[in-house]
């Protein structure tokens, strides 16, 4: 009897089983017929493998990346025969070799770093390259001896910021001496903020500052002059070459033409003057002033296309050569030069990268444009750089890349199929290429936008709502005026005749700035966004990938990720209180969710950053109106959601402080149990906790304060 009921129970349970199997099944069979896509996702693991590394709290073992590297190799060889083994094995390898890339890299870079500002101090130095801007110049060094400071604490490389008239003169190779004032590079100005600190890590930055005068040039230190070093000479042709590069420009186009033009075509960028720059901003076009995948693109496509079609003016050479791979090595002979003119920044090195590959193809017979060549693409930057994943140019040009050659594919697709339908029909009407150009400009533009606009929002927290009109004019005066011109006036220059394509390149930089500005003045043209979290973007960005990277229906799911991810933006309770690392500047947040922010005048960079993750243009007044916060000449009273804030100025407040409020922020030293009188409720963050743990944000729940720290959300690492 059992047995039966058992039976009967089986029986009834198998239908419900299979209608569970039915979706696994269609899944599996769909994953099986997009197998040929399975290699895209490789580099997306890489990636993941980067991230995990930067991801850690603290710094892992050396030998953690290479030695599960090797064990995912073995693993893989060893069950290659079995194909769900070799998968998950292949998978496993590159998530390894990510992490183990990551943390190589980390080493290999290693440099002292600045610990606590010094200075002035006498310094002497290599000067690597020199960057004009408004009114001021931006140095690099290598190669220092700086007082008081030992070899074994001595950075590798310095940035510093001159207003000396002298320091113009200067120039790439020349040996200075000067009096500096120099600091640790920046830490993050709140908790998840932007990490400068990290970035100059992999630059070798170990400091930042200023010099007291123009640096003073002499001759090489006795020993230096001779002292060989790797690619030192050839850096420092190409520096030189563009600094000469950009006097020419300038001696011919001087103001805001001249200054965009020097950044077009060798990426200096400083001497654009910030109304300008904040109007290319606002327009969203400020892409076009990094020098990436568009640039080379364009200077490198267009000799290739010109060299193409004036070999095919000859038709006994044409018919017995391959033109087509002649105008392709020419072309990438000059996406070479370009790469090196530009200053051979991370983004133009991946710029140049796919590029290179499109040339490779086109060398190879293969089809010229296609997602694998992308994620070659990414997959060599990301063991190269590593840290490169993490900056806004990687992530945005990659975006735009992907979403772009997958809108292609899947044009591609219906276009095959329109003109057998249409060769079937007879001809196409005349006004249909026309029709075809401009609809394939806004469309790209669109996909373009759309596939940059989260980590705009993320990186930046702005939004332009004219971009995609600002672009539609812009990006085709620059395809079809700017550049061409450029690439003229570079191929002039050796026989000094630059002039006049130049002053082509000028009028349509001319009509580029007249849309910045047109386009950045409409009412709402940008808007500022508050702060994404970053798990938000991580689900965009799969959600994205998912969509891009498969051609079948299930394709569309990644629309559904992608708005849960944007959730984020509405899910996050934003901080109360923001304390600047070393307390001088302080921002509450009041009952209308706007920051004030106390007196930091010689914070202009923090008070900008903080205002611009809160999406505010300006701070409230401070004390505001309302008894939200209360100041006196002994510090402020902050209340809200029941909490009771104490802003200390000065001890003398400290007795009142310590017996009325919940939390206590101090600018000084605050012992132990507030009064020195052993453990006390009120929580204490004062100038010892802000020296240790860098700048602190605070939000205020219902039963408990959320304290986060700078160097909890960056973590111990180097």
């Amino acid at each position: 009897m059992k047995t039966l009921r058992l039976s009967q129970s089986l029986l009834s349970f198998s239908p419900m089983v299979a209608a569970g199997q039915r979706p696994l099944g269609l899944l599996r069979d769909t994953a099986l017929e997009e197998r040929e896509r399975w290699v895209l996702w490789l580099p997306v693991i890489l990636a993941c493998g980067v991230g995990l590394y930067f991801a850690l709290p603290s710094e892992p073992p050396s030998w953690v990346g290479a030695t599960a590297t090797v064990l995912a190799l073995a693993g893989t060889l060893l069950g290659r025969r079995r194909p769900a083994v070799l998968h998950l094995g292949i998978a496993g390898v590159c998530l390894a070799a990510g992490f183990a890339a990551a943390q190589w890299r980390t080493v290999e870079v290693a440099a002292p770093v600045l610990q606590r500002e010094v200075g002035p101090v006498g310094l002497v130095g290599h000067l690597v390259k020199v960057e004009p801007g408004q009114g001021r110049v931006r140095l690099t060094l290598d190669r220092l001896e700086i007082d008081r400071l030992g070899p074994n604490a001595t950075p590798a490389r310095i940035r510093i910021s001159s207003s000396g008239r002298g320091a113009t003169d200067l120039a790439p190779g020349d040996w200075v001496r000067g009096l500096m004032v120099l600091q640790p590079p920046p830490e993050p100005s709140a908790p998840g903020g932007y990490d400068f600190a990290r970035r100059a890590w992999f630059d070798r930055l170990g400091a930042v500052g200023y010099s007291l005068g123009a640096p003073e040039r002499i001759p090489p230190p006795t020993g230096q002059a001779a002292a060989p070093r790797t690619f030192e000479g050839w850096r420092l042709f190409w520096e030189q070459l563009r600094q000469r590069i950009a006097e020419r420009i300038l001696a011919v186009l001087p103001g805001e033409r001249g200054a965009l033009a020097v950044a077009l075509t060798v990426g200096k960028r400083k001497s654009i003057p910030p109304d300008l720059l904040d109007a290319m901003r606002d327009s969203g076009l400020a892409h076009l002033l990094a020098i990436s995948g568009l640039h080379i693109g364009l200077v490198a496509g267009s000799l290739y296309l010109g060299l193409r079609r004036l070999l095919a003016c000859w038709p006994g050479l044409a018919l017995r050569y391959p033109i087509k791979k002649w105008a392709a090595a020419a072309g990438w002979g000059t996406a070479f030069v370009y790469l090196f003119l530009a200053g051979a920044t991370i983004p133009t090195q991946r710029a140049f990268l796919m590029v290179s590959l499109v040339f490779l193809a086109v060398l190879l017979d293969r089809s010229a444009v296609s997602l694998r060549l992308v994620a070659w693409a990414a997959a060599v930057v990301l063991l190269i750089a590593p840290e490169s994943l993490l900056s806004a140019s990687f992530q945005m040009s990659f975006a735009a890349v992907v979403a772009l050659v997958a809108g292609y594919e899947a044009y591609s697709d219906r276009r095959i199929r329109g003109d057998s339908r249409q060769f079937r029909e007879g001809g196409e009407p005349l006004w249909r290429k026309p029709a075809v150009y401009f609809g394939s400009l806004v469309l790209s533009s669109a996909i373009a936008v759309a596939a940059t606009t989260t980590f705009a929002w993320y990186h930046f927290n702005r939004f332009a709502w004219a971009g995609l009109a600002a672009n539609l004019l812009a990006v085709p005066l620059t395809a079809f005026v700017v550049m061409p011109a450029a690439l003229v006036a570079f191929l002039a220059m050796p026989f000094g005749l630059e002039a006049a394509p130049l002053w082509v390149m000028g009028q349509g930089l001319g009509l580029l700035i007249v849309v910045a500005r047109e386009t950045a003045s409409w009412p709402g043209a940008v808007q500022l966004l508050p702060v994404l979290p970053t798990w938000s973007l991580v689900v965009v960005t799969f959600g994205g990938l998912w969509l891009c990277l498969w051609r079948r229906s299930w394709r569309y799911a990644g629309c559904v990720v992608i708005a849960l991810g944007l959730s984020g933006a509405f899910l996050r309770t934003p901080p109360d209180l923001l304390i600047s690392s070393n307390g001088s500047l302080i921002a509450a947040r009041g009952p209308n969710g706007k920051l004030a922010l106390s007196d930091g005048s010689r914070q202009t960079f923090v008070r900008e950053q903080w205002l611009r993750r809160a999406a505010q243009e300006q701070a409230m007044d401070w004390p505001p109106a309302g008894d939200w916060l209360r100041c006196d000449a002994a510090g402020c009273v902050y209340r809200r959601k029941g909490w009771t804030v104490s802003l200390a100025r000065s001890p003398a407040a400290l007795q009142e402080d310590c017996e009325q409020a919940d939390l206590l922020v101090a600018t000084f030293p605050v012992p132990r149990g507030c009064l020195g009188s052993g453990e006390s409720a009120v929580v204490v963050i004062d100038r010892f906790s802000l020296w240790r743990e860098g700048g602190h944000s605070v939000t205020l729940r219902g039963g408990r304060l959320e304290i986060r720290t700078v160097k909890d959300t960056r973590g111990r690492r180097p």
